[in-house]
């Protein structure tokens, strides 16, 4: 049985309410429930969460117990994994970028069970108290248009918002200030200035580490969306959280192979852009990416995570009818992944001895 191998999550909810939210795949109501968790019942509100998936028959759920924690439950429908995600947040936390923590679980929800869904840590206020970082305010990119630059992604027109693809999390109207006024200026400034004002507001080596995570793992939409920016209150500098990272390692948001090579080396988005300016920046993140491809992004370091990953998993997604790919495409996929890491470390070699 899938619950020998992984935790279950059961919820209880009102048949209706739950029905009404199955219903309205953009609606963002939440509704009364109760979450059993680890042999405590908690008091919750329970309601739908993510972007093209809302449309799925397998949805995603966001669940928060009142007073407390927030969880993000996703479906990972489109992966045939079930593990981007979690790989990625462990790759990240693993070179030192903090992320959030994942749990693999079978979902129950009024008796009938839902098959198996990944649990992602909430990047919350509760986050950062867990480890010990300060955090003045926080903003999630929800879009595309938080790509640090001018001009609106689809019309190329001039933003009608130097916020937009922005939500504010935590903070007051003068934090969307603060971060419009960085924008408009990284896009003005250039030379000395520019260095100076990237230098007072960025941390810009703990952003290169964020980077270089991105471009190893291939996830073309975490440039310009998907990531959580926040103010560190000691350096009054801005840092970054990776956040939705399904469509890497290979295959992309939909599940389709996408090949190693989608994302270049650099990169994408106007900060970025701006900071390869620097000759002192790019020699950072040369020495970064170096470092990442002899140490941390290797099939060695890797494989044991993988192999454990989807061996605890494996019997759970071998009895989960609600998946869309096959059982034996979920067990191709670790070598499926291993080719990945092997291609896109010699495309990345290769990128470097020729970037200047």
């Amino acid at each position: 049985m899938a619950a020998e191998t992984l935790p279950a999550r059961t919820v209880h909810i009102n048949e209706s309410d739950f029905q009404k939210i199955q219903n309205n795949a953009w609606g963002r109501d939440f509704k009364p429930a109760e979450l059993e968790l680890e042999g405590q019942t908690y008091k919750a509100t329970f309601g739908l969460r993510g972007g093209h998936t809302r449309n799925y028959s397998k949805k995603s759920y966001e669940i928060r117990i009142k007073g407390g924690r927030t969880f993000h439950w996703n479906a990972e429908y489109d992966d045939p994994s079930m593990m981007r995600n979690a790989l990625s947040f462990y790759f990240f936390n693993k070179i030192g970028v903090p992320s959030p923590q994942t749990n693999h679980f079978w979902l129950i929800i009024n008796g009938t069970p839902q098959g198996v869904y990944l649990e992602i840590e909430a990047v919350d206020r509760l986050f950062f108290e867990k480890r010990g970082i300060g955090c003045r305010s926080l903003l999630y990119a929800v879009n595309d248009s938080a790509d640090f630059s001018l001009t609106d992604p689809e019309s190329k027109m001039k933003k009608l918002s130097l916020f937009d693809g922005y939500e504010l999390m935590q903070g007051k109207t003068v934090t969307k200030n603060r971060l419009v006024s960085f924008v408009r200026n990284l896009n003005r400034m250039s030379g000395k200035k520019l260095r100076a004002h990237t230098a007072k507001r960025l941390d810009v080596s703990q952003y290169l580490l964020w980077l270089a995570g991105a471009v190893l793992t291939g996830n073309y939409d975490g440039f310009d969306q998907n990531y959580a920016l926040y103010e560190h209150p000691a350096s009054g500098k801005y840092r970054i959280i990776p956040w939705d990272y399904e469509g890497t390692w290979g295959r992309n948001c939909y599940g389709k192979p996408c090949g190693s090579d989608l994302v270049r080396l650099q990169g994408y988005n106007k900060l970025t852009e701006k900071l390869f300016t620097f000759p002192a920046c790019r020699r950072k993140y040369r020495s970064i990416m170096i470092k990442l491809l002899q140490s941390s992004f290797t099939v060695e370091k890797l494989e044991p995570v993988i192999s454990a990953m989807h061996k605890r998993l494996s019997p759970a997604i071998r009895n989960d009818y609600t998946r869309k790919a096959s059982y034996d495409t979920f067990l191709s996929e670790p070598s499926f992944i291993h080719h990945y890491i092997q291609e896109r470390r010699d495309i990345l070699t290769k990128a470097l001895r020729e970037w200047v």
